[in-house]
């Protein structure tokens, strides 16, 4: 890979001389280019002056800046971008040390590995990647990249250090009319159930990261060069239609997200409190019998007690009936 930029960056007293390479390959996105639908010729964006309005050759072509967006444009060379005043045109200094999960992620944009610039590069890069995986801190500072400042946030992955553009906070819009005008209540029971869906998820596979809008793109084309039908995977149909029940809806993906994994359904916290219950009662009904045995059984010695006791009543009238007698 060929560097895209060259900086030093600035840590306290400490510089590292660094190269920036592309981290992201846009050129392996999916990508049109427009066409005249009568005839198929490829339709291109001349670069015509708006005042002659004749084509204008690329080395004809320079830089100018609207002051407020107006319709005044002051011309800028090379030249005098150099010029400015900049201590970030060659320099990324870091200006603090944060939490990683203090960045929002709405400010993350381009992705740049950052590799050594020289031997003498070698030991503070390893310094400063050593330093902030065991802090568990991420550097920030500004950095002037493609004729333009910008926020840049660097940190440690693996054996690298990474550079991600950041937007400036002004370049994030408000959430004004975003934001639904009523709340809408949500219990608790649906909370749960919304989670054991999210715990029913399991991680991402080769095939979710797979480009499968390409592929079939590509398969699209071969077959209108080859003049036949294209041949496409046969897939499951998404669900359809409108969501009444909300509670049903996240129970039934529960189960079909288990399905999908080949796991019994009769498992999870519902499944436990499901069992435990029968455990309860089954319980209860032993604990029943035993107590019903227990009243019998005492039922029977009682009777038995009675019993052992009506001879000996019986003797003793016996015996008074023959003193009488005599």
């Amino acid at each position: 890979m060929r560097p895209t930029a060259k900086f030093a960056i600035s840590f306290g007293l400490v510089t590292i001389p660094v190269a920036a390479y592309n981290a992201t390959e846009s050129s392996a996105s999916v990508s049109f280019v427009r066409i005249h639908t009568k005839d198929g010729g490829r339709v291109r964006n001349q670069p015509v002056c708006s005042l002659e309005g004749a084509e204008v050759s690329p080395d004809e072509i320079g830089r100018g800046y609207r002051p407020g967006g107006g319709e005044t444009v002051v011309p800028l060379s090379d030249e005098d971008l150099e010029a400015l005043p900049l201590p970030t045109a060659r320099t990324l200094t870091i200006l603090a040390f944060v939490a990683g999960g203090d960045i929002d992620p709405l400010q993350l944009g381009k992705g740049y590995y950052l590799g050594i610039d020289g031997p003498a590069a070698a030991k503070p890069y390893v310094l400063l990647r050593e330093a902030m995986e065991r802090h568990q801190r991420v550097g920030l500072g500004k950095i002037a990249l493609h004729g333009r400042e910008t926020l840049a946030m660097i940190r440690p992955m693996g054996d690298v250090l990474v550079m991600q553009q950041l937007l400036w906070p002004h370049q994030i819009r408000p959430l004004q009319g975003v934001l639904p005008e009523r709340e809408a209540p949500v219990h608790s029971n649906e909370v749960a159930a919304a989670e054991a869906l999210m715990d029913s998820f399991g991680g991402l596979s080769e095939e979710d990261v797979h480009d499968h809008y390409r592929e079939a793109l590509e398969e699209l084309v071969a077959a209108k060069l080859a003049d036949r039908e294209p041949e496409f995977e046969t897939g499951e149909e998404p669900p359809a239609g409108q969501v009444m029940d909300l509670m049903a809806a996240l129970q039934d993906s529960v189960r079909a997200a288990k399905r999908s994994r080949g796991e019994d359904e009769e498992t999870g916290p519902a499944a436990t409190a499901k069992k435990t219950a029968g455990r309860k009662t089954a319980a209860k009904k032993t604990a029943s019998k035993t107590a019903g045995a227990k009243k019998t059984a005492g039922t029977t010695a009682g009777t038995k007690k009675t019993a052992a006791k009506k001879p000996a009543a019986a003797k003793k009238t016996a015996g008074r009936g023959g003193r009488r007698a005599g």
